[in-house]
């Protein structure tokens, strides 16, 4: 029978651990001790100690490994793009005596010219721009949308190239589309049901239009506290977008994954206005010490955070490109450089909100006791609620709720949820300075004052149609 060949470890093995015999000294018949043994067992003893020390090395070599691995696996630094899309149905200049005779609200010509302008100044060369850069970045570049109803449906109805070019995006699998309230409401505050409808029927359109399915929302203009969130997550949401403002963080950065108070499992992603603002805000503007902002600055910004963040949420206006910062500026080629620069950094990657949600914990919580915003200096309701005015309209609107739902009118039901649209109130602040400033751009009225009147003037002749037609259902 052959014997088998000891292995290379066995050799090197000595003889108590290779056959359990005892290592002792042997004696000759002289009664004196033999010399080789002792040089023997020293080399036995040394060839076991190299055994031992291989056996360390081989050990902190998978220690290594594992680390590496495990170091391969963290997910690094995610950059969250994400981009607002609405378009108000804006109501023309309608005067105190067609109240009772002409049930024509909107102004159909404005509203025309201002989304062909946006569309071809911003929607189609940004989509077109984000399109090349998800064929060139792969998987490594990814962004998000919040695209109001009232968006969509002037898109369908005057734009439909628009459309189009947002469901190219969609098919790269590389773009989420959030939800929100249909018509870019301020509902959850003035009535909760309305505000559910309106979520549900957000959902629907995207689902019909894109094929997309929201896991995550964003309330108007980032609106957001407890309470909301609450109710949010028990719409079956996983997490919510929302402004992190200095005054709620304490000194915290809103750069990981936050928690709502008191709501176990939903998530909150704060936009780091700061950073946000040096895009859509100061990239053109000449009096900034930022300024010019090229993407090798914008990126080395971002890297510096590398650190001490996890995700660096930039929110913004779509209209950002190309209709808030014209094409002259160089905003498209600061986009189109953008993703290289940042993705040279290998720790860092462009992700969506529902991404980052599943990569990151919760760090911390995120209490807004009261309601907070991305609008104005002061981040909270005041850009729609400072005033007598603006709160008398809001009021008049939602005190309509049970009439307009009586009537199962379809064509009412829309023409109040257009009328619930945040803009309206937007458009009659009395704020001054930069705040009041960012007001007037927006707004297509002289004054907030004929806002208030005209947007008055509608709800009168509004009311009127739904209570006859509530008689004419009756008799």
């Amino acid at each position: 029978m052959k014997k088998r060949k000891k292995s290379n470890i066995e050799n090197s093995l000595s003889p108590d651990e290779n056959s359990g015999t005892e290592i002792r000294s042997v004696k000759s018949s002289s009664g004196k001790e033999n010399s080789e043994e002792p040089i023997a067992e020293k080399k036995v003893a040394a060839q076991a100690a190299n055994v031992k020390g291989q056996r360390v090395s081989i050990a902190a070599k998978t220690k290594q490994r594992i680390a590496k691995s495990q170091q391969a696996k963290h997910p690094g630094t995610s950059i969250c793009f994400y981009f607002q899309v609405h378009q108000p149905f804006r109501l023309r200049n309608y005067q105190f005596h067609e109240i009772g005779s002409n049930h024509f609200y909107e102004h159909y010509n404005l509203n025309l010219e201002i989304l062909n302008k946006v569309a071809d100044k911003c929607y189609l060369p940004a989509n077109e721009k984000l399109l090349e850069l998800i064929g060139k970045h792969k998987e490594n570049f990814k962004v998000a949308f919040s695209i109001s109803g009232c968006a969509l449906e002037q898109f369908e109805l005057y734009r439909p190239d628009v459309i189009k070019s947002f469901q190219k995006l969609a098919a790269t699998n590389n773009v989420e589309f959030l939800s929100e309230t249909y018509y870019h409401s301020l509902s959850f505050i003035y009535s909760k049901k309305e505000f559910d409808r309106q979520v549900e029927l957000h959902s629907k359109k995207i689902k019909s239009l894109f094929n997309f399915e929201p896991k995550v929302f964003r309330f108007t203009e980032l609106v957001f506290n407890n309470e909301l969130a609450k109710h949010v997550a028990s719409l079956g949401y996983g997490g919510m977008l929302c402004e992190g403002a200095d005054k709620l963080l304490k000194g915290r950065t809103p750069n990981h994954v936050f928690r709502a108070a008191e709501v176990e499992n939903f998530s909150l992603l704060l936009k780091n206005y700061s950073l946000s603002d040096d895009i859509a805000f100061r990239f053109s503007n000449r009096d900034w010490d930022g300024w010019p902002l090229t993407a090798d600055k914008f990126a080395k910004w971002l890297h510096d955070h590398a650190a001490n963040s996890e995700t660096i949420n930039l929110f913004m206006d779509y209209e950002t490109f190309g209709e808030h910062q014209w094409e002259e500026t160089g905003i498209f080629e600061f986009l189109d450089s953008l993703p290289e620069v940042v993705l040279d950094h290998p720790d860092f990657r462009f992700r969506t909100p529902s991404e980052v949600i599943q990569l990151y914990p919760a760090r911390d919580i995120y209490d807004v006791p009261e309601y907070s915003s991305w609008a104005d200096e002061q981040r909270d309701l005041s850009a729609w609620t400072e005033n007598e005015m603006q709160r008398e309209a809001i009021e008049k609107i939602y005190s309509l709720e049970k009439l307009v739902k009586e009537s199962s009118n379809e064509d009412l039901m829309k023409v109040w949820g257009k009328l619930q649209t945040s803009d309206h109130y937007y458009y009659m602040s009395t704020k001054f300075w930069a705040d009041g400033d960012v007001h007037k751009y927006f707004s297509p009225f002289i004054s907030p004052y004929e806002a208030c009147v005209f947007y008055m003037n509608v709800i009168s002749d509004f009311e009127i149609s739904v209570r006859e037609h509530l008689k004419k259902d009756i008799a």
